[in-house]
C-alpha cells in the first residue's frame, strides 16, 4: 500500500456557473446553476454516508443494497442533498465572485427545487460593499471647537444637577419655564381620528417640546396661562421619515391636558445628598467630577464637529445610491450607535432623548450619511490595517460604566444581550479611523458654547410608534417625596 493511500482525500469543491447582475450600487442578483453531475456526486456521499446505519426490514445494518436504501429514503435524502448544496453553493459563490456581503441573502428556500434531471438553479438578490475609489483624506482641513471649562459652566452644571435631584413641590398658577407639569396627550388627524395618547405624562416646560416624529414650537407660552383641568390644542406637522408612511408630512392635532405642575426646590448640598449623587466626600470633589464629565461632553462636541466636516469631505464624492431597505434596517442600528456614544461621554437622560429625538426627526438622511462615511472609513481601515482590541473593548465599556454608574460586567452583559457588540467594534474601529484621517489634518480653532437645554424631549411619537424606542432611557425626570 502506498503512503498516498493513508492520506485523506481533499474536499472537492463545488462546480457552480454563476450570472450576477449590478441592479445597483449595493445590490447584486444572482443566478446559480448546478450540473446534473454534481448533483449526483452529492447524491452517492449522501447515500454512502447512509449506508452503514439504514435499516431495511430482511436487512442486517449496512447490507442492504445501495439502490434500495437510496428509494426508501429518497425524501430524507433529497432535503439533505438540497440543504447542502444550497449552503455550499452560496459560500462558493461569495469565493468564486469575490462579493462583500453586507446582509443576508433574499432567497426564498423553500421555492428551490432538486430535481430528477437535469441542474438545480435558484437566484437570489444580495446587498454587497459598493466599489468605489478611495478619496484623499490626508491634510485635510477642519475647525475644531475649542473651550476652557470655566469655573461659572461648572456652577451652571451643578445647579441643573441639583435642580433634578430636588424634590418636586405643589406649584400655584399656571406653569412658568422649568416647572414640570403633569398632563394627558391626544394626537388625532385631519378626520379627528385618534393617532396616539398618553396619560399622566411629565414634562418639564421649555421653549420647544420634541417628540420623536414632531416638535412643537413655543410649548412654553402654550401651556403658560393654562389652570389644572383646561386643555389646549396646537398644530404639528409629522416628520417625512416618520414610521407610519401614510402620516409622514401630514399635519396633526395635539391636544394638551394639564393635570396638575410642580415646581423643583433646589436642594442643599448635604453629606447624604454627596454620597448619593456618587459617594463624594465634598463640595469640592462633586465639582471636579462635574468639571470631568464637562470635559467629556466638549470632547463629545468637538469629535461630533469634527466627524461632521471629515465626513462632508469624504463623501463629497459618494453620489452612489443606498437601498431604502438598508436604509431603514440600519437607522436602527444609527440610534444605538448615537446613544451608546452620548452614554459614553457622559450625558444625562434627558440630554440623550433630546439628541435621539432629534436624529429621528431625519433619521433615514442621516443613516445614508452615515453608511456612506462607514464603508469609507472601512476601506480606509482594511487599508492602514486599523483593527480592534480586547483592550479597545474593555475600555469602552468601563467608560460607558463609569458615567452610567454600572458595573462593567453588568454593562457588557447588556450589549451582549441587546445584540450591540457589533455596534460596539463599529464605534471603535470608526472611531480611530476617524482619529488616523485628524491626525494628518489641519486644524483651525474656533469658539465654542454649550448647547443650552431650550428643548425638553419625551418618549412618545404622534403615529404612536417610533424607531429604537426601547433604546431610549427613560429615567425619571426627578422623584418627589412622599408626604409623611
Amino acid at each position: 500500500m502506498s503512503d498516498d493511500s493513508t492520506g485523506l482525500d481533499e474536499p472537492q469543491i463545488l462546480k457552480i456557473d454563476v450570472t450576477v447582475e449590478e441592479t445597483s450600487t449595493c445590490q447584486r442578483k444572482v443566478k446559480v446553476s448546478i450540473t446534473r453531475e454534481e448533483i449526483d456526486r452529492y447524491y452517492e456521499e449522501a447515500v454512502g454516508d447512509l449506508m452503514p446505519t439504514a435499516l431495511l426490514p430482511g436487512f442486517r445494518p449496512g447490507r442492504a443494497p445501495r439502490k434500495l436504501v437510496g428509494s426508501k429514503f429518497k425524501s430524507e435524502l433529497n432535503d439533505q442533498i438540497r440543504s447542502k448544496l444550497l449552503n455550499d453553493a452560496l459560500a462558493r459563490v461569495n469565493e468564486q465572485e469575490n462579493l462583500a456581503p453586507i446582509s443576508e441573502p433574499d432567497l426564498d428556500v423553500a421555492a428551490v427545487i432538486l430535481p430528477d434531471d437535469g441542474p438545480m438553479t435558484f437566484e437570489f438578490s444580495i446587498e454587497v460593499r459598493p466599489e468605489f475609489e478611495m478619496p484623499e483624506w490626508k491634510g485635510l482641513s477642519i475647525e475644531r471647537p475649542m473651550r476652557e471649562i470655566s469655573d461659572a459652566d461648572v456652577e451652571e452644571a451643578e445647579a441643573n444637577l441639583l435642580r433634578e435631584r430636588g424634590r418636586l413641590v405643589p406649584a400655584k398658577g399656571s406653569p412658568k419655564t422649568g416647572d414640570l407639569i403633569v398632563a394627558n396627550l391626544k394626537c388625532t388627524d385631519g378626520d379627528n381620528n385618534v393617532l396616539s395618547h398618553a396619560e399622566e405624562m411629565e414634562i418639564v416646560v421649555r421653549p420647544k417640546l420634541s417628540l420623536a416624529d414632531a416638535e412643537l414650537e413655543a410649548f412654553d407660552k402654550l401651556v403658560s396661562n393654562l389652570s389644572p383641568g383646561q386643555t389646549v390644542t396646537a398644530e404639528v406637522s409629522i416628520s417625512e421619515e416618520a414610521a407610519v408612511d401614510e402620516l409622514r408630512g401630514k399635519k396633526a392635532t395635539l391636544a394638551i391636558e394639564l393635570l396638575d405642575v410642580k415646581r423643583f426646590e433646589m436642594p442643599e448640598i448635604t453629606p447624604s445628598l454627596l454620597t448619593d449623587l456618587g459617594d463624594f466626600k465634598s463640595s469640592e470633589d462633586l465639582r471636579e467630577a462635574i468639571r470631568k464629565q464637562l470635559q467629556n461632553q466638549l470632547e463629545w462636541h468637538q469629535r461630533k464637529q469634527v466627524r461632521q466636516q471629515v465626513s462632508a469631505s469624504l463623501t463629497a464624492s459618494a453620489s452612489w445610491d443606498l437601498p431604502p431597505e438598508l436604509l431603514r434596517r440600519q437607522s436602527q442600528r444609527e440610534l444605538e450607535r448615537s446613544i451608546l456614544e452620548l452614554r459614553r461621554s457622559g450625558f444625562d437622560d434627558d440630554s440623550i432623548r433630546r439628541y435621539v429625538n432629534e436624529l429621528r426627526q431625519s433619521v433615514m438622511a442621516s443613516t445614508a450619511r452615515s453608511l456612506k462615511e462607514h464603508f469609507i472609513l472601512e476601506k480606509i481601515a482594511e487599508a492602514e490595517n486599523v483593527s480592534d482590541s480586547a483592550t479597545d473593548y474593555d475600555e469602552e465599556i468601563k467608560a460607558i460604566a463609569s458615567q452610567s454608574g454600572e458595573s462593567p460586567r453588568r454593562v457588557r452583559a447588556s450589549l451582549e444581550r441587546k445584540g450591540l457588540m457589533d455596534v460596539l467594534r463599529n464605534q471603535i474601529i470608526e472611531r480611530k479611523t476617524i482619529d488616523l484621517v485628524t491626525s494628518q489634518a489641519k486644524f483651525k480653532d474656533t469658539p465654542f458654547e454649550f448647547p443650552k437645554p431650550d428643548s425638553e424631549a419625551i418618549d412618545h411619537a404622534v403615529c404612536g410608534v417610533a424607531a429604537g424606542e426601547d433604546e431610549i432611557p427613560t429615567t425619571p425626570v426627578a422623584r418627589e417625596d412622599t408626604p409623611s
